[in-house]
């Protein structure tokens, strides 16, 4: 063996058995505290920004939520550009942005330029989460990890949650010992480590190709249209649901105006920004969004509306309250960890549900002459509310997303977190409208029971969640090392590595990608093109491409008895004929020279072809499979492939089936006991790394 061969061998052997290496989360970690610390930290700026600049208090508070507004709009719009770009750059661009926006506010001399530099933060510290999803995706696909890395996801929750924790504090004693700038120039020294960590340890993006360069080919990749009129909608509604109770009729009638025809857009795109049709057909994402906005309305009421009670209605001081408020982020920070580790899902979400409810009940109870211990244990269970929900939800998103648009789905869970939390403060400035009071406290208290039955309904009646097994598979392969123990409520399934792919054993198939076939597959455009890129793929590292269409003859109709109920039809209407424009291979993706090309009359790739004897003479023993549809040739050429002993991958994001809820069954619930499910991403991944 070669010195070279033996250097990637070991690289492969490495990655296996480490995928999750400290230099590898380390960056993503510190990049995804950036946006929560600069949330808080700015809290204990205002009241001296506002002095120097002779500005009124209230008007600072456009710093906290231009910030909001910018990161709701720039976390999709991220994570699609992640996708597309790649996460590396995409996160090097956003720890650019923060930088300056660092030194425009560190500098800054009135509040349009501290509004400009909070807004630069907010876009930067947006790509951190959507790139680090997209790469921690990436990585377990390379690695053959078919569960998610539960420990590594909870590192990025534990990130979050406890730098939002601790902003304040360090806020406070920041602007204490050197002034208000320095909760704008703390970034410059933070950057500068996350960028020097990203340029050493984050893996290389691949090299764009040249046909998906220029303005006009990226525009049209990431659906700039679809991103503009989203940004334009969500800052409407955005600054609506701000000005709440007061109603901004401008703000409402432009979120209309936007929304419409953006939404008419999506609708005909073929891969749309905001998938619209797919959210509709993925309902286990839908009530992802939904179960995370709800919640975090609560938690933050908890930190925004309750804060306000205890200093104007109870008498603490503006320390003493945070003080009895820091063991609820202390809590949610210690549980994150080891509840992401053990890849659950469902369990935390009832855990969350329930403890949301009994915190909000406990919120009704309390009075301005209710002891600082109960205040302190009703914040203590919204702390286990917090951890339980950014754990559950966040797996359950890593779950169901398609994983060639988990940067978009991060960066949407990340909206719908932000309007659940712009939501809380306006519900907060309704209940206390008439003046803080124990009144306006239980009435909070009762919107907040309403939330919580809402999510707890949207928990436990969710079948997804109930058959779903996320529990597969921890962040090392070795699962000797790393024993699942079945919990009440989860099972336990153990998956063994994915091997690694020989590219010169193997063949990619590419079926019923035909004239008259492909129209049928939703997003058609978009699965064609996924799928041209994974041939590519494959050609580039030496493997085969073998073509399967279904096509008649005259003679072949006249075979079909009429006991065969699929393809009778097909023979009384003579459909299908072999030179027929409808049954010839989609040229976009047309074979060449040295290819395998067949043509079947049955559903299975090989039942009525020698695609066996060809592959066998080949000395081929590993298929990838795409084609259309899911529940058609793929799920019959699988099935043969894996009974004939052939090691079979199937591409979740080079298949498709008119039927999604089909679909995302056979991918989900069948596909995984016979074959690898990979997307075109962890193929690519896979034939670097042979």
């Amino acid at each position: 063996m070669s010195t070279g061969a033996a250097q990637a061998d070991s690289a492969t052997n490495g990655l296996a058995r480490r995928p999750f290496a400290w230099t590898f989360t380390t960056p993503l970690y510190v990049g995804s505290s950036l946006n929560p610390i600069n949330s808080s930290i700015i809290a204990t700026a205002l009241v001296p920004i506002a002095a120097e600049l002779h500005v009124s208090v209230g008007a600072t508070a456009v710093l906290v939520s231009s910030l909001y507004l910018a990161s709701a709009v720039a976390q999709p719009t991220a994570g699609k550009l992640a996708e597309v770009l790649g996460p590396r750059r995409i996160f090097l661009y956003g720890v650019v942005l923060v930088l300056l926006g660092g030194l425009v506010g560190g500098l800054g001399q009135n509040l349009a330029m501290l509004t400009v530099a909070r807004v630069l933060v907010g876009i930067g510290t947006s790509a951190a989460f959507p790139c680090a999803m997209v790469l921690i995706r990436r990585r377990a696909e390379e690695a053959g990890l078919d569960a998610p890395p539960g420990g590594v996801l909870g590192g990025i929750a534990i990130a979050g949650m406890a730098t939002a924790a601790v902003g304040p504090p360090i806020g406070g004693l920041l602007v204490g010992a050197a002034g208000w700038r320095w909760a704008f120039l703390i970034n410059i020294p933070v950057t500068a480590i996350a960028m020097a960590m990203a340029l050493r340890w984050l893996p290389k993006d691949p090299v764009p190709d040249h046909g998906h360069s220029g303005f006009r080919k990226v525009a049209d990749r990431i659906d700039l249209p679809g991103i503009l009129g989203f940004a334009g909608s969500m800052t409407a509604l955005v600054i609506f649901l701000m000005s709440l109770p007061h109603v901004e009729w401008i703000a409402l009638a432009v979120f209309v105006l936007a929304a419409v025809p953006t939404v008419m857009w999506e609708l005909r795109k073929t891969a749309p920004f905001f998938d619209f049709r797919g959210l509709a057909a993925n309902g286990a994402l839908a009530r992802t969004y939904l179960r995370q906005a709800l919640t975090l309305l609560g938690v933050y009421s908890v930190m925004y509306g309750m804060t306000q009670w205890m200093e104007a209605a109870h008498g603490f001081s503006t320390v003493g309250a945070g003080l009895l408020l820091l063991p609820m982020g202390a809590v949610s920070a210690l549980l994150s960890r080891p509840l992401a580790r053990r890849n659950l899902v469902r369990g935390p979400l009832i855990a969350s549900a329930a403890t949301m409810l009994l915190g909000s009940v406990g919120i009704m109870l309390l009075t301005s002459h209710s002891p600082a211990i109960a205040i302190v244990l009703v914040s203590l269970i919204f702390g286990i509310t917090s951890a339980s929900t950014t754990v559950g939800n966040q797996t359950a998103l890593y779950l169901a997303a398609p994983p060639d648009q988990i940067g978009t789905a991060s960066g949407l869970f990340r909206t719908f977190g932000y309007l659940g939390t712009i939501t809380s403060a306006v519900i907060g400035s309704i209940v206390f409208r008439d003046g803080v009071s124990d009144h306006g406290l239980h009435t909070l208290g009762i919107v907040l029971v309403a939330a919580g039955l809402a999510v707890l309904l949207l928990t436990v009646l969710d079948r997804r969640l109930m058959n779903r097994d996320p529990n597969r598979q921890a962040d090392t392969p070795d699962t000797s090392q790393n024993p699942k123990t079945p919990h009440q409520g989860e099972s336990s399934v153990s998956t063994p590595t994915r091997p690694s792919i020989t590219p010169e054993r193997t063949a990619l198939l590419a079926m019923d990608f035909q004239n008259g076939i492909v129209p049928l597959a939703p997003d058609a455009d978009a699965l064609v093109e996924r799928v041209k890129g994974a041939i590519a793929d494959v050609r580039a590292a030496g493997g085969t491409i073998g073509y399967v269409r279904v096509a008649f003859t005259e003679n072949d109709w006249a075979a079909v008895p009429e006991t065969n109920k699929a393809f009778t039809a097909v023979a009384a209407g003579k459909m299908l004929h072999h030179e027929d424009t409808a049954t010839q291979i989609d040229e976009r993706i047309a074979p060449e020279h040295g290819d395998i090309v067949v043509r079947k009359i049955r559903y299975g790739s090989a039942s009525t072809t020698d695609l066996h004897q060809q592959l066998t003479d080949r000395g081929i023993d590993t298929l990838v499979l795409a084609g259309i549809s899911t529940s058609g040739v793929v799920l019959s050429t699988l099935m043969d492939a894996a009974d004939r002993d052939y090691r079979v991958y199937v591409l979740s994001d080079g298949i498709a089936d008119p039927d999604p809820r089909t679909h995302q069954v056979l991918v989900d619930n069948v596909f995984p006991s016979r074959a690898h499910v990979i997307d075109t991403t962890g193929l690519r991944g896979l034939l670097g790394s042979a």
